[in-house]
C-alpha cells in the first residue's frame, strides 16, 4: 500500500476531511477542516473527491517522506514548499518519487495549510469521518514524528490542473458577514458588533478564537445578567461571555453553550476566519434579508 512518513509534524498537524455532519443528535460536532475551501482545492489538484482526508498544518514546519511514489498538493496558508531542498509550487501539483522529502516552511500569511495526497489519507474513520475533533478527542491523534500514514487507492480521475491561481490569505483586516441573533436582544446595543474592528487574541485554536477591542472602541454590553440554559451553537457563532469579548466558534466548537450568541458569521465566510492569525483584525458587517 502507498504510504507517507511523518519526519516532523510542525506545531500541530491533524488529519481532516469535511467532518461528521448529522451527528448532533448524539452530541457529536461536525469538526472537519477549518478552511474547507482550501481542503477541497488541495483534493481537486490531486484528482481526489472533495471529501477525501488530508493534513491540516498549523503555520507550517511539517516534513513528510514518501514511502512510495506520490502526488501531493499544498494549499491554504501561504507556506514555502520544497521537495528534496528545491523550491516547489504552492497550490500546484507535486510529484514525489519514493524516498523524496516534502518540507513546509513557516507560513508568511494565513494560519492553516492543507496537504492532500492522491488517494487520500486512509486512516480508519470514526463515526464516518477521518477528522480529528480536538475538543471531543475523536478521530486520529495529532501527528507525531515517525507516524506512517496509509494512502488510499488513486481515483480513476486524473488531476485536471497543474496549478491553481488563487490569492494568498491576507495579512490585513478580514471582513466577515454576520447575521444578528438569535440572542441579540440580550445586549444593550448589538449593533456595536459592527462598529470599528476586533482583534484576534492568542486564545485561538480549532475550538474558537477570543476577540478583543482596540482601546476606545465600544464594547458589547449585556442588557441582562441572567444566564441562559444551554442551547445549540454552530460554526461561526459569536458567543459573548460576561467579559463582553466574543468567542468566534471554529470547527471543533462545543455542541451547546450557555452564553448568549449575538450573531453568526455566514457559512461562506467561515473559511476566511479560519486563516486569521492572533493579532490580526476582523471587521463585521451586517447581513440584511434572506
Amino acid at each position: 500500500m502507498d504510504a507517507v512518513e511523518v519526519v516532523a509534524p510542525g506545531p500541530l498537524t491533524t488529519v481532516q476531511d469535511l467532518g461528521r455532519p448529522g451527528a448532533f443528535r448524539w452530541g457529536v460536532g461536525v469538526a472537519g477542516a477549518a478552511d474547507r475551501r482550501s481542503l477541497t482545492l488541495a483534493n481537486r489538484l490531486v484528482g481526489n473527491p472533495p471529501d477525501h482526508a488530508a493534513l491540516e498544518v498549523l503555520l507550517g514546519g511539517l516534513v513528510l517522506r514518501a514511502r512510495t511514489d506520490l502526488v501531493l498538493a499544498v494549499t491554504g496558508a501561504a507556506t514555502p514548499v520544497d521537495v528534496d531542498g528545491a523550491p516547489a509550487g504552492w497550490c500546484s501539483v507535486l510529484v514525489l518519487p519514493a524516498g523524496s522529502t516534502l518540507r513546509l516552511g513557516t507560513a508568511t500569511t494565513g494560519l492553516r495549510a492543507y496537504v492532500a495526497v492522491r488517494g487520500g489519507v486512509a486512516v480508519p474513520p470514526v463515526l464516518g469521518s477521518r477528522s480529528r475533533d480536538t475538543l471531543a478527542g475523536l478521530g486520529p491523534e495529532p501527528l507525531a514524528a515517525g507516524d506512517v500514514l496509509p494512502v488510499g487507492p488513486a481515483p480513476a480521475q486524473l488531476p485536471r490542473l497543474r496549478t491553481a491561481p488563487v490569492a494568498a490569505p491576507t495579512a490585513g483586516a478580514v471582513d466577515l458577514r454576520v447575521r444578528l441573533g438569535p440572542r441579540a436582544d440580550r445586549f444593550t446595543d448589538p449593533g456595536a458588533l459592527f462598529t470599528g474592528a476586533w482583534t484576534v487574541t492568542a486564545q485561538c485554536d480549532r475550538v474558537g478564537a477570543r476577540l478583543t477591542r482596540p482601546a476606545g472602541q465600544p464594547p458589547l454590553e449585556r442588557s441582562t445578567t441572567a444566564e441562559l440554559p444551554p442551547e445549540g451553537v454552530v460554526l461561526g457563532a459569536l458567543q459573548v461571555p460576561p467579559s463582553g469579548e466574543p468567542v468566534l466558534f471554529g470547527p471543533d466548537h462545543p455542541v451547546t453553550g450557555g452564553y448568549p450568541v449575538v450573531g453568526v458569521v455566514r457559512d461562506a465566510d467561515a473559511d476566511l476566519a479560519a486563516q486569521v492569525r492572533p493579532g490580526q483584525s476582523l471587521r463585521f458587517h451586517p447581513v440584511v434579508g434572506a
